[in-house]
């Protein structure tokens, strides 16, 4: 596996790990619908909270939140239409970005609640 892949999965476990920290309920991960993939769905108390999760290594010049581009987002709602359709779901929908960089001391990790909004909703 490539070592950028390697680095991906190890932000999104640190993510993962972080968000059952601060009280959420991680419903699925690396959430597939056609070619799209939805990295984190999870919940809190009345909120589904879809979670794009971007790692970089220290020094890297885009910023993982400067990687979530109009395409990206796009594809995300779109997911996550076809999740909430196929789930059922009856909740109110966030969609947050955990930036995890990978520094020599372990992992600096930004959590933005509401980093986008979908036109759908």
């Amino acid at each position: 596996m490539a070592i950028h892949n390697l680095i991906g999965e190890a932000g999104e476990k640190e993510a993962i790990a972080y968000l059952i920290q601060q009280g959420y309920a991680i419903l699925h991960t690396n959430w597939r619908y056609r070619k799209y993939e939805i990295d984190i769905i999870a919940q809190s108390t009345d909120e589904l909270i879809i979670v794009e999760v971007k790692t970089r290594s220290a020094g890297f010049l885009v910023s993982p939140l400067e990687a979530v581009t109009n395409a990206k987002i796009k594809r995300i709602v779109s997911a996550t239409e076809a999740f909430v359709l196929r789930a059922n779901i009856d909740l109110s929908i966030r969609f947050d970005i955990v930036s995890v960089v990978k520094t020599t001391e372990g992992y600096d990790i930004e959590h933005v609640k509401n980093a986008f909004y979908s036109p759908i909703w």
